[in-house]
């Protein structure tokens, strides 16, 4: 029997909106994927996490948000591993604990920019498989030829965290921006901005 093959989506998820969804929808229709978990990042060591909402509202927010997706599952291991959370870390915590399954790594192309600057990322590289999305001002990237590397042009959708960070400080509609779950529970909680 085939090894079960699982996208890991890292993301700060700040809050998880339907970009996020759209694109672990596409590669887990478009791919070899059997399933997508959505690895909740406390603390990415790249981003200044000034504007971060807290750990637990955002791993809230991604749970209900995949209610309504059997083939998506949430992952919280790196809330308990130190922090800030490097990838490297929690894979081979997850490659330990889960021994039978083959892990691949969705990210955009905009991380393969400073994919170096990733702790241990050669041996990343030589362990598993990035599944990347097209970003179209992040084209020319390096790792083009790398063979554990491989390019899809998933819908990408104008949406960003930061956006609606901004639209609910203004009080602004958020409702086609992220799953009504979501949209339900920020309003209910003005205080977190």
């Amino acid at each position: 029997m085939k090894s079960p093959k699982i996208g890991l989506f890292f993301g700060s998820f700040n809050p998880i909106h339907n970009g996020h969804l759209a694109i672990a929808e596409y590669f887990l229709s478009n791919t070899d994927l059997t399933e997508i978990w959505l690895v909740v990042s406390p603390q990415n060591p790249l981003k200044i996490n000034a504007d971060l909402l807290p750990d637990q509202e955002r791993l809230l927010m991604v749970r209900s948000a995949l209610l309504q997706y059997p083939f998506f599952k949430i992952c919280d291991i790196e809330f308990s591993l130190p922090k800030p959370s490097y990838t490297i870390d929690t894979l081979n915590v997850l490659s330990n604990k889960y021994p039978p399954y083959e892990f691949v790594i969705i990210i955009g192309s905009d991380n393969l920019l400073n994919f170096n600057q990733w702790k241990d990322f050669q041996t990343i590289l030589k362990r598993w498989s990035l599944y990347v999305y097209n970003r179209l001002e992040y084209q020319d990237v390096p790792l083009k030829n790398n063979p554990n590397v491989s390019y899809f042009e998933a819908p990408l959708l104008p949406i960003s965290a930061t956006m609606i960070r901004e639209k609910i400080r203004k009080k602004e509609n958020i409702d086609h921006l992220v799953p009504q779950q979501v949209a339900d529970y920020l309003k209910s909680h003005p205080y977190l901005f």
